[in-house]
């Protein structure tokens, strides 16, 4: 059972999140590591939920050129079964005497139909050669105009290069303590301007005999930065105003606690506005540890370099004692 007696009950919900409240009816994390929704739709059929564009322009890039090479070779094998079905006869030019030589000739006569090449050497007599001949070029023009459109829209298409860290923190800040995590643009140019960072915390809670989700928005210490060209520690100072307040690692676990960040922000190389959203749930929230700095002077003392492969490095806190906390007022 939810434990929450460690949140401040007049503390103002967001009722905005788009999520459910029922716990009982939601399960696992709200929002995944690579800021897609954990949710899978169901009731309808699979050709009207499934896009194909969609997918295309999201899949890895591995798996894209795997789609289009094996969509080549399978297409290619169907239409060299059709002309042989029709008898290689009606091709013309085929020198091959074997059975397996008739097929690799056909087959390539069929590669040079469908992208026009069209060497010569083969060429379609028969009339069913000729029409099947004529249908595959044109599936040819069709498939290449679609492919073409898909890499343009892959390379075109807006894009947060983000890197969040792995893990968040509650560390010792400003005598009191702060939930933190960072982030940084790691692509070369694709510098972030008029940033926006919004932060939410989903807790579970008892009213009654049903478990359900709270959700509050965490105030930042700064939620907005006019560039992004280093990385960014987000900071959410724990105190009297905060719904984590209190909360210990058990607390947490017991709340299901998940909090999720949305980041936007004009990207000059788009000439747009980009997003990403990224979750912690409360089995990547470490408690008493801090981020290492992850940059540092160039030897020519001219240039300030970034080490993103330090992103997720982080360090035992050791909080300050009250002499230290009284000298930095001072």
């Amino acid at each position: 059972m939810a434990n929450h007696r460690h949140i401040n009950t007049s503390l103002k919900e967001n009722n905005d999140t788009g999520f459910g409240t029922n716990a009982d009816n939601l399960g696992g994390r709200f929002i995944n590591k690579d800021g897609s929704f954990n949710l899978r739709k169901e009731g309808l059929g699979f050709l009207n939920r499934f896009s194909v564009f969609q997918v295309m322009l999201s899949m890895p890039r591995w798996k894209f050129i795997a789609v289009i090479l094996i969509f080549f070779a399978v297409f290619n094998l169907i239409f060299t079964g059709i002309y042989l079905l029709i008898g290689a006869n009606q091709l013309q030019g085929i020198v091959g005497t074997t059975p397996w030589g008739v097929f690799r000739e056909v087959y390539f006569f069929s590669t040079q139909t469908f992208t026009t090449v069209g060497y010569g050497r083969i060429n379609p007599l028969g009339s069913m050669a000729n029409i099947v001949a004529s249908i595959e070029a044109l599936f040819g023009f069709l498939s290449f105009a679609i492919a073409t459109g898909l890499i343009y829209g892959r390379f075109a298409k807006p894009k947060s290069y983000l890197i969040f860290s792995k893990h968040a923190l509650v560390s010792p800040y400003h005598g009191k303590t702060g939930f933190m995590f960072r982030f940084a643009s790691y692509k070369e140019n694709h510098t972030l301007t008029d940033v926006e960072v919004m932060v939410n915390v989903a807790l579970q809670a008892q009213e009654g005999d049903k478990r359900v989700f709270r959700y509050y928005k965490l105030e930042l210490e700064r939620s907005k930065v006019e560039s992004l060209p280093m990385n960014w520690t987000v900071v959410h100072p724990i105190d009297e105003k905060s719904p984590l307040m209190g909360m210990t690692e058990e607390d947490m676990k017991a709340s299901d606690v998940e909090i999720y960040v949305l980041i936007k922000g004009f990207d000059d190389i788009f000439s747009n506005v980009v997003q990403q959203r990224t979750s912690y749930i409360y089995s990547e929230i470490l408690f008493n540890r801090k981020f290492a700095p992850m940059y540092r002077e160039a030897p020519d003392g001219k240039t300030t370099i970034l080490e993103l492969h330090k992103m997720h490095d982080h360090v035992e806190a050791i909080p300050k004692t009250h002499h230290q906390a009284d000298a930095e007022k001072v």
